[in-house]
């Protein structure tokens, strides 16, 4: 393998792991909180880029930069998970987690449906969001256009580390799945901080949406469906539960990804499950994650 050809593909797969990581977090938060599975969080990619969609033409008619339509597909993206998180999980949140489990795939079920049902099953092609030149370094032509979503991927998860380590709904954030008892009488409103965790996951993958988008523009209702399960498997390779983890998982995910890719193009996919196997059966906890007892 060449240099270029190693470079190329180093930065498409941190391109690939930075979506990854993005969806990743998302699973993670509620995970963290609730220890929830939330399957139908890829589902919200789906919305996410749906609205992209259909938001980017109004943008670009008055004049705006296509890039402000994010904005509003976090605000969507926020309120279906606000909606998701009341309607379909609150109701079963203390009913054990197979219920809860049983309720997120449904819920994934559902969604993709509505979307083919409202939209059509036939592909959308999303207009071009980023429109930057490509540069040359060290003989390979970079696209500009990844290299901004890899640094909006990192600068996004970065932020989002310091926002639960530093501010005081953070800190809510971790102390409610240490005790959720102990959190109501220290004074906090435990629905509320999982109504902001869902809201802020489910904004995080209106981020993805935009990154995905930008790099292959078409949209599809089942498209979240694959990359939900890859970020779940980036989640659960880095640790589920904690947010460093996601981002290692996703950024490992998406470098294994291309590189199998490269060197055994029909194969990349049964990796990809293979490496959930194996974590799973050397350490459950993932590589940032802690065994933790359970209490009896």
């Amino acid at each position: 393998m060449t240099f270029s050809l190693f470079l190329q593909n180093l930065i498409n797969g941190l391109n690939q792991g930075a979506i990854y990581a993005l969806i990743a977090l998302g699973y993670t938060m509620v995970y963290g909180i609730i220890r929830m599975i939330n399957f139908a969080h890829g589902d919200f990619i789906m919305i996410g880029a749906y609205t992209l969609f259909y938001t980017i033409p109004l943008m670009v008619n008055a004049g705006m930069p296509a890039w402000l339509s994010v904005f509003g597909a976090v605000a969507v993206c926020a309120a279906v998970g606000v909606l998701v998180e009341t309607v379909a999980y609150r109701p079963v949140r203390k009913a054990g987690s197979m219920s809860a489990l049983i309720t997120a795939m449904a819920m994934s079920i559902f969604l993709e449906n509505l979307a083919m049902v409202l939209f059509g099953a036939r592909p959308h092609n999303v207009q071009k969001i980023f429109n930057l030149p490509s540069v040359k370094v060290w003989g390979v032509t970079l696209s500009m256009n990844v290299l901004l979503t890899i640094f909006i991927g990192v600068a996004i998860m970065a932020g989002l580390q310091i926002f639960v380590k530093k501010t005081r709904m953070g800190k809510a954030m971790r102390a409610v799945p240490q005790d959720p008892d102990a959190s109501i009488l220290a004074g906090i409103n435990v629905n509320k901080v999982i109504t902001i965790t869902f809201a802020i996951g489910s904004g995080l993958a209106a981020v993805a949406a935009l990154m995905y988008c930008s790099g292959y523009p078409r949209v599809t209702n089942d498209m979240g469906s694959m990359m939900g399960i890859k970020a779940f498997i980036a989640a659960v390779f880095g640790g589920i539960g904690v947010i460093p983890g996601a981002m290692l998982g996703g950024v490992l995910v998406g470098l294994i990804e291309i590189f199998v890719k490269l060197f055994a193009p029909g194969w990349y996919e049964a990796v990809t499950y293979t490496i959930l196997i194996v974590i799973l059966l050397v350490k459950p906890s993932g590589i940032l994650g802690k065994n933790v007892g359970e209490k009896v």
